[in-house]
């Protein structure tokens, strides 16, 4: 759960005019460099990188088939220890002061 002013200043980076050029710059140069399967840091958020999956054996559901699906490569994403300090705090602050927990 994110607290409010937090999510209040999510919104207003998203929905703001003035602020889509700096988030267009950041997707662009993410994606760049994962095209380059090179990986691109964030500094207190996470790293994102390319990895990948192997070939494997999946089933058609409508028919039941056997199907081959191909390896590919995949964006994957590692969250930063500043991130997962803050995720992990705001849960045990849900868990610890929410009235339905006993």
């Amino acid at each position: 759960m994110v607290s409010r002013p937090a999510l209040d200043l999510l919104t207003i980076t998203l929905k703001a005019d003035s602020n889509k050029p700096a988030l267009n710059c950041l997707f662009s140069t993410i994606t760049k460099a994962l095209k380059k399967k090179d990986t691109a840091t964030i500094i207190g958020f996470g790293t994102f990188k390319v990895g990948q999956r192997k070939a494997r054996k999946g089933i058609n559901p409508r028919t039941g088939e056997e199907i081959k699906i191909k390896a590919k490569k995949v964006a994957r994403f590692v969250p930063g220890k500043a991130l997962k300090d803050a995720v992990g705090k705001l849960v045990l602050r849900r868990v610890l002061w929410s009235p339905h927990w006993r």
